[in-house]
This record gives structure tokens, sequence and C-alpha cells, in this order.
């Protein structure tokens, strides 16, 4: 847009220009940015933002956010982990399908659903009844190393 047609523009040769007298045109009268929050600037900091200052809790040193960290996985998707034709090419096999559950972004697996044929699954944390299940259907057990993670070996 061309200088001329700019709305500032129309307000030139007025005096103020549209700024006003008293508090003039100036840089930044009331302080930049969150300036005076606590002091010129409190009532709209108490009206649109309560709770904005002061503490809250107890502080947690140290804090750990990821201690718990276990996304779920069941054993019905488990397949769909391993890749597609994988199921078909162990099927009448004597090998076992290994599925990485934390490498798909899984910390721990259910036992919702069945799996039909034997499977080395590798994940931090199983619950019961997967367990079970998982050894029904390829007979084998459960190595935990160190708790990192759980490797089933079929027999």
């Amino acid at each position: 847009m061309p200088t001329r047609f700019h709305h500032n523009r129309k307000k030139r040769g007025h005096v103020s220009a549209g700024h006003g007298r008293v508090g003039k045109h100036r840089k930044h009268p009331g302080g930049r940015g969150l300036a005076g929050g606590q002091h010129h600037h409190r009532i709209n900091m108490d009206k649109y933002h309560p709770g904005y200052f002061g503490k809250v809790g107890m502080r947690h040193f140290h804090l750990k956010r990821n201690q718990y960290w276990r996304p779920i996985v069941n054993l019905d998707q488990i397949w769909s982990l391993a890749g597609e034709g994988v199921r078909e090419k162990y099927k009448n096999t004597e090998k076992v399908p290994v599925v990485d559950a934390l490498q798909n972004g899984y910390g721990k697996v259910l036992a919702k659903g069945k799996v039909g044929q034997p499977i080395i699954v590798r994940t931090r944390f199983v619950s019961r009844r997967a367990e079970e299940k998982i050894k029904a259907a390829g007979g084998g057990k459960f190595i935990a190393f160190f708790i990192l993670s759980v490797l089933l070996l079929t027999l």
C-alpha cells in the first residue's frame, strides 16, 4: 500500500495527529511487557490474571518426570507391531518372531485379545494374564534383565 493511503498520513497536520494532548505519543509510559503487575497495573492483573503471582505447593527437587512412563499395548495389537506378513511367514515354521514393543513406543503389554501362535515379546513390563496367554500360545518363559527389558524365550 502506498504511504499516502496509510491512515496515519490522514491525521498529519491536525495538532497531535490522534495521539492526544495530555499523554502524548511517548515510547513505553507504563513500562515494557508485564512491568508493574504488582504496582500500577495491579487492577488489570487481579481482574484478568488471578493467581499469577505467588507460590503454590511444595518444591520437588530432582523430579523425574518419566519415572512411570509405560504406554500400553494389548495382545490383540502385538502382531500389528511386527509388520506386514510376519505372522504368515512364521505360521508353519519352528522359528518364532521377535516383536519389540519398546522400539514401537510401548512400555507395557496387557492381556486383551488372543495371541494365536508363538511369539517373543520384548518390553519392560507385562501383566500377569498377558504373560500367561503368551506362554500358553508358545510355551515359553520370561527372563528379566534388570527390569529394563523382559524377553519371552520359547522352548
